[in-house]
């Protein structure tokens, strides 16, 4: 059950940034004894991949934060974050932490399961950010942008770091997810239901 949290929180981590959790995962790999990486996961832990995520994630910094780019960026990441997420799922699910000493235990021999997995949380995910941030920057006029996509990196930081130290409380991060998706779901409508009413003013 911990290694479904695990890849769970790590998959949900990286629908909001596709490369905080793998630069998390591959970090802890390198310098603790926190994560151990099975063997065809530790490319993540290359000095090489790290530098090229952490390059890739200074883009994905900025651009997630600028109005219209914002967009653009979401658009580009439709594909990214699935990626990413069920690298995320995949790596972390079969991985030996703190917290689980037999991954393979949960998801036997089928391998695509978690990876699978992993693209559809960080699609739902993906989705459900993709989607606010349109209403943000029309509530806001555009300033409310990089407010929005802060918190939408720390919740990324924190999120991996528990899905690998206390996958319990992924279950909080999770139910976090589902409340601020109604909320984009019903300020959608809101705006839908306030837009019709003025055409009809003035086409009326």
């Amino acid at each position: 059950m911990l290694e479904a949290l695990t890849g769970t929180g790590l998959a949900a981590s990286a629908g909001l940034n596709a490369y905080i959790p793998l630069i998390t995962m591959g970090v802890l790999a390198r310098y603790t004894d926190t994560i151990d990486l099975p063997t065809g996961w530790s490319w993540l832990s290359n000095g090489w991949t790290l530098l090229i995520l952490a390059l890739l994630l200074a883009i994905e910094v900025v651009a997630d934060k600028v109005p219209v780019v914002d967009h653009v960026n979401d658009v580009v990441q439709t594909v990214v974050r699935p990626t990413a997420g069920g690298l995320a799922f995949g790596a972390g699910s079969s991985s030996e932490t703190v917290t689980v000493s037999d991954p393979g235990s949960f998801f036997g021999s089928h391998q695509w399961v978690p990876i699978a997995a992993g693209v559809v949380i960080a699609l739902v995910v993906h989705g459900v950010k993709a989607a606010s941030r349109p209403v943000v920057n029309t509530t806001t006029a555009g300033f409310g942008a990089p407010v929005a996509s802060t918190a939408e990196d720390i919740g990324s930081v924190v999120m991996s770091v528990l899905a690998i130290l206390l996958p319990i409380l992924v279950l909080v991060g999770l139910v976090a997810m589902v409340f601020a998706a109604v909320w984009v779901v019903r300020r959608r409508r809101r705006r839908k239901a306030v837009s019709a009413s003025g055409e009809r003013q003035l086409f009326g």
